[in-house]
């Protein structure tokens, strides 16, 4: 039988994937496609950080884990925009002690208010909405009879930009809207679980604490109002816009919104672990029980575009040095945009990221209840992300001393490899 010169083209193409891949990466190798077998989405895992350049450093990342009881965590490194280091320290589960893998994926909390942000700037250089909308009232983007009526009038004051920059008038002082589902269903008296939209009703049911633009106060609250925006200007669902317009054009592929239980987690999710201890919270589902704030306590679907993505430390790490400036790397935004949710001195910045100061260090931290997050862009051109399963007791201050650990973890390191691990991580099957 002849082959066709196709036939011997793709069956050539193949036999160098599996020469040059196999040995080395993930567990999926070739699948059938059209009739043809190409090669399938090969993930970068442990075995590429096996090098003694690293033995030193990564004693300091495993004492740090055992000191403060974190069960798994991911970690990435890259340098002039290319990923050098990738590795998974302790375990995915406990259960069935599965070790932590780059591949494996966890959720990231407000991390994710970076991806919202970027999908605002998106739109807006689509010339499909502007910062400076409003984002309610009859000449607002959410002009819905359904928040037409706000107690308070400074409400139509709001625009795009104040919700970027945590000014919209939301603080926290009795408490943070976004994680009282109990007393937004019995105020408004509906069922839960609560959608965000009911949410956004209770909130407007009562008086803004400041004047929008007048002051700062971290709100989940606005972040995830930004994602009806996104909804209603793109035509799109949240994830689905981030997904088709930001993260797939990038070659993310395994970021993904996350659910509440364990039951539903996601292909390749960690499992979650919180302090010994910890309060029990009501079940989000209205059912009466007590349960884990990781596992059904907390709303984390309704969080959405403040905190409910699921991520690799490798796909966060495309992500950051898409939006980090810097000349070696394509950036997904102008560098306009990229200026206005960084410069600390246009009374917006830092849009998106917890923190952007002058000399250049950029970062976003991320944490609740069997989640800590952070991810770090450095002025010489050096960036970090650091994903674990596992609280710390101190809750979010434990992001502080994530950072000494990887300032050590890079002093340590004295020569770093010149491979750049993404080319080991084929997003999708490739079509002859």
């Amino acid at each position: 039988m002849r082959l066709s010169t196709q036939s011997i083209r793709v069956l050539i193409l193949v036999f160098l994937v599996m020469i040059l891949f196999v040995p080395r990466v993930g567990t999926e190798r070739v699948v059938m496609v059209d009739g043809n077998y190409v090669p399938a989405h090969l993930r970068i895992d442990n075995s590429l950080a096996d090098d003694e350049k690293f033995e030193t450093a990564e004693k300091g990342i495993e004492w740090f884990m055992k000191n403060w009881d974190i069960k798994g965590a991911s970690v990435a490194v890259a340098k002039e925009g290319r990923l050098l280091y990738a590795r998974g320290f302790g375990y995915a589960s406990l259960s069935d002690s599965l070790p932590v893998e780059p591949y494996h994926r966890f959720r990231i909390a407000s991390v994710s208010k970076l991806i919202t942000a970027v999908a605002i700037m998106k739109l807006q250089e689509e010339g499909r909405l502007s910062v400076y909308d409003h984002v309610f009232g009859p000449d607002g983007i959410l002009d819905d009879t359904l928040f037409a009526h706000p107690k308070d009038r400074r409400v139509f004051d709001i625009t795009v930009a104040h919700l970027l920059s945590h000014e919209g008038g939301w603080s926290q002082r009795y408490g943070d809207q976004m994680f009282m589902p109990e007393v937004v269903a019995r105020t408004l008296d509906v069922p839960m679980p609560v959608d965000i939209t009911t949410i956004v009703r209770f909130a407007l049911g009562k008086n803004l604490h400041f004047k929008p633009g007048t002051g700062q106060s971290y709100s989940n609250l606005g972040y995830s109002i930004l994602g009806l925006v996104i909804e209603r200007v793109s035509g799109m669902d949240y994830e689905t816009y981030c997904k088709k317009e930001i993260l797939e054009p990038l070659g993310i592929y395994d970021i993904a919104m996350g659910h509440n239980l364990p039951a539903d987690a996601l292909p390749l999710e960690v499992s979650y672990y919180e302090v010994d201890n910890a309060p029990l919270k009501p079940s989000v589902y209205g059912t009466g029980e007590m349960v884990p704030a990781s596992r059904g306590g907390n709303d984390i679907e309704t969080l959405g575009a403040a905190g409910g993505w699921v991520a690799t430390a490798p796909d966060l790490m495309r992500l950051l040095l898409a939006v980090d400036g810097f000349d070696n790397h394509e950036d997904i935004l102008s560098p306009e945009s990229i200026e206005f949710m960084t410069d600390v001195y246009n009374g917006f910045a830092p849009v998106g990221w917890r923190a952007t100061r002058t000399n250049g260090s950029w970062w976003r931290t991320g944490s609740f209840s069997g989640t800590t997050a952070m991810m770090k862009r450095m002025p010489d051109g050096t960036s970090w992300v650091v994903l674990m399963n596992s609280s710390g007791w101190n809750g979010p201050e434990l992001t502080s001393d994530i950072d000494r650990m990887m300032t050590r973890f890079l002093l340590r390191v004295k020569e770093w490899p010149e491979e750049d691990l993404f080319a080991y991580s084929l997003p999708v099957p490739l079509r002859f």
